[in-house]
């Protein structure tokens, strides 16, 4: 039977030193530095991401992290007066308001990136 000791993520990014800060001092995440000049970044709920550096990083085009939050329109404010865009659609198949919140489909939720392009969310948590 199929037995591994562990199970992570990882993602790239086209600069480790801006995922650091910006996962680490915008973000407020625990961020370390692993092996070979890779972050590890610590998620609330005890697991572990790895982010790598790639020379030609291209963006993932969906979401890659989701932080579940108690209220999104706060975290979205919160997130906005530290200067990360959370109004970054404009498509009628994911109608968001003026703060980039998608309300009425199911849990609110926006999205922003990460300095690498990535998208990343605030969804409301149960």
């Amino acid at each position: 039977m199929f037995k591994p000791k562990n199970v992570f993520s990882g993602f790239s990014v086209d600069s480790i030193e801006a995922a650091r800060e910006f996962y680490g001092d915008k973000l407020g995440l625990p961020v370390g530095d692993a092996e070979m000049g890779l972050l590890q970044l610590t998620l609330p709920s005890g697991g572990n991401v790895l982010i790598y550096p790639k020379d030609n990083h291209e963006p993932a085009t969906f979401t890659i992290l989701n932080f579940a939050v108690a209220d999104v329109e706060q975290a979205v404010d919160e997130l906005n007066e530290l200067g990360v865009n959370t109004n970054i659609y404009d498509d009628p198949n994911l109608p968001t308001d003026e703060k980039g919140i998608m309300r009425g489909y199911g849990p609110e939720i926006a999205w922003f990136k990460d300095p690498a392009g990535n998208v990343l969310s605030v969804v409301a948590a149960d």
